[in-house]
């Protein structure tokens, strides 16, 4: 069965703020019927599975405003509208860990594919060394975790590590760090 795309009729944004911009596209299905569809429109993300020389991975935990809780993820954020995935790549390893290494990228993966048009790419940090430029953003607190890829895998399990784009990158990556140590 051939799957047919939708004809985009207009594009309206309503709302835009630093990080993303609520839209509401119409369009045609393929019927001849209308429809209407909202979503968030970002520039992108990117996260960073940054690799000690012992081959532990360093985690950072924060809190999480909208479910109220701590956190742990891999260090990551949005792309800004000026900047590119390498370069926040680089910058967010920075300002959350303190350090710099040599990236590689990974893959990459939409968050919410039926709310956002957002790709997240994936990176994975080695040889890292201390860059001496740690600072976080203003909204940014983090104590800096280090884990095994066992540990990883069992926090994963007991659902302390519940964030989806920490899920997801890390079943981009897992396989790369076991082939690659």
């Amino acid at each position: 069965m051939k799957l047919d795309r939708w004809k985009k009729l207009t594009t309206e944004i309503k709302f835009v703020n630093n990080w993303w911009s609520y839209i509401v596209d119409e369009y045609l299905y393929s019927n001849g019927r209308k429809g209407e569809y909202h979503y968030v429109h970002t520039n992108g993300s990117a996260f960073i599975i940054p690799v000690l020389p012992d081959g532990r991975i360093i985690m950072v935990k924060q809190y999480r405003y909208l479910n109220d809780r701590l956190s742990v993820e891999f260090p990551g954020g949005g792309v800004k509208k000026q900047d590119n995935h390498d370069n926040e790549a680089r910058k967010e390893l920075i300002e959350e860990t303190g350090y710099d290494g040599e990236l590689s990228y990974a893959g990459e993966f939409n968050p919410y594919n039926g709310v956002t048009d957002e790709i997240c790419k994936v990176y994975i940090a080695r040889n890292l060394k201390p860059s001496g430029e740690y600072k976080k953003d203003d909204s940014e607190e983090f104590e800096l975790l280090n884990f095994s890829a066992g540990e990883i895998e069992e926090m994963i399990s007991s659902n302390e590590i519940y964030d989806g784009m920490t899920l997801a990158a890390w079943a981009l990556v897992k396989r790369q760090l076991a082939i690659n140590k």
